[in-house]
């Protein structure tokens, strides 16, 4: 999830561009396919990323402790700052008290790192695979989804 925004850099504050997100497996970060629409919005200081991508994410139910896949859709919004001036090539300090994301060296933003993060903050605490999960009976350990025990409890 590399884009080189060298060009956007260069063009007028509040000038865009609008991708489409494929995200294999195979690249590095995640094991699921991310997919989605993000735009890009030069500002006066930074790149704006707002978009909206979908994935999923292996959970263990905290009910019955059965694997299964959770859908997952980020609401992305965060601001990238430039770590090299475009016209000039020189470094550029970013200051303290400014939250976000940097573009390298080369112009490349990178959303793989604000991708994962986002994936985890709408990662449910406890996951359940399914709203009616039954869970594990407390005295024998069986699966309640599955068949009903003999324990009296």
């Amino acid at each position: 999830m590399q884009y080189n925004v060298a060009q956007l850099l260069k063009e007028s504050v509040g000038s865009k561009r609008n991708y489409e997100v494929d995200y294999s497996p195979e690249e590095r970060g995640f094991n699921q396919p991310v997919s989605g629409k993000v735009e890009f919005i030069h500002t006066n200081r930074s790149i704006l990323v707002r978009g909206t991508l979908t994935t999923e994410t292996e959970l263990v139910c905290s009910r019955c402790l059965i694997s299964f896949k959770y859908p997952l859709t980020i609401n992305l919004e965060e601001e990238f700052f430039s770590a090299i001036d475009v016209g000039s090539g020189i470094e550029v300090s970013i200051p303290n008290d400014v939250e976000g994301f940097t573009i390298d060296k080369h112009h490349i933003l990178d959303l793989t790192e604000a991708v994962r993060q986002y994936t985890l903050l709408n990662t449910p605490m406890s996951p359940v695979c399914k709203p009616d999960c039954a869970g594990l009976c407390p005295q024998c350990g069986k699966n309640l989804n599955q068949c009903p025990c003999q324990c009296k409890i």
